[in-house]
């Protein structure tokens, strides 16, 4: 199928062409480069032997995006584009409800226009707000308690595409709710490249243990979990690419939520731990204050996903951290770097 892949450049985007071009698909990209590098659509070529198309693009330009759904025949579009900062969220509200809100708008019309009715749309584990139990089930409340205004835009644009379905019914949506992406392509070619100080945790230990930085702050070591540490649930970023091939394959009529993750929590400590032991090195953090509406424990149950989708995640956090790991040492400097 052609698939027109919004956001593509990003993270999680060029790790998914990859993984589409490997099931057979024609990946088309439209991303606006202001959180992504057209270099990593470079490195996925370098992988792939596959040339992506790309426009450089705002998802909102109902014209320019209009002009891509004309020159390429459009059969799903997985919605990757967005603003993704939960701190720059709160300090710029206004910004983030206006271009992710927006871009999905204007993305559902001019799929509308052009007779496209499968969409996937990359959501996410802050829709759950301050979990009432755990492991989170799709059925698990939502909306309530949420801390920050990114978190909102992906509730509404949940709330928005489930409006949308009972108008038209004859489109098959998948809502995938990422829990903690992390890891990079096993080649090293691809990898995360956050721009200023990175909001994950993994990026910023990594360059810790690459002398960018001085030391890990490890916010609060005082929750009921293993250590003291905050926990999440880390999922290899190849594994989560692959959630969308499979949410591909299997799509239907109406609209399915699934989470995507692995079903087990790792501590701040456990994963500084492991990347210690990918880099041989002992990685220097100091325990600070709590964040406000941090919660002490975060992760999925898969299995909806496993039942439903054919689709687990099989990559461990040291293979996420070893992978890490090799796209610093060979990236120093991010897609910056020059690649022999």
């Amino acid at each position: 199928m052609n698939i027109l892949v919004t956001g593509g450049a990003g993270y999680i985007g060029s790790h998914t062409l990859i993984e589409l071009i490997s099931a057979g698909h024609t990946p088309i990209v439209v991303d606006d480069l202001s959180n992504s590098s057209k270099e990593s659509l470079n490195r996925v070529t370098k992988i792939t032997d596959t040339e992506v198309p790309f426009y450089e693009l705002d998802v909102r330009d109902e014209g320019a995006l209009s002009a891509v759904f004309e020159k390429h025949s459009i059969d799903a579009v997985i919605h990757f584009a967005g603003l993704k900062a939960v701190g720059e969220s709160v300090a710029q509200p206004l910004k983030y409800y206006e271009t992710n809100i927006g871009s999905t708008l204007a993305l559902l019309k001019t799929m509308e226009a052009h007779g496209a009715k499968t969409l996937i749309f990359s959501s996410s584990a802050t829709v759950y707000g301050d979990p009432e139990t755990l492991p989170l089930t799709e059925a698990s409340r939502v909306g309530v308690g949420i801390t920050n205004p990114y978190g909102q835009t992906k509730f509404m644009i949940e709330q928005i595409l489930r409006d949308y379905s009972v108008a038209h019914n004859d489109w098959n949506i998948t809502i995938l709710r990422y829990f903690n992406p992390v890891g990079a392509h096993p080649s090293g070619l691809i990898g995360e490249d956050p721009s200023g100080t990175p909001n994950n945790l993994l990026p910023y230990v990594t360059r810790v243990a690459i002398g960018r930085r001085e030391f890990v702050s490890v916010y609060g070591n005082d929750y009921d979990t293993v250590d003291g540490t905050g926990v999440r649930d880390y999922i290899h970023v190849v594994d989560l690419a692959k959630g969308h091939v499979a949410a591909l394959t299997h799509a239907s009529a109406g609209v399915a939520t699934y989470n995507l993750g692995t079903g087990k929590g790792t501590s701040v400590l456990e994963l500084i731990h492991s990347l210690e032991k990918a880099t041989g090195k002992e990685i220097p953090y100091k325990v600070v204050d709590r964040r406000p509406g941090d919660v002490a424990s975060c992760y999925a149950s898969p299995e909806k996903a496993n039942d439903e989708l054919d689709w687990r995640a099989e990559m461990s956090i040291d293979e996420a951290t070893a992978d890490s790991w090799r796209w610093q040492t060979k990236n120093p400097d991010g897609f910056k770097s020059i690649v022999l």
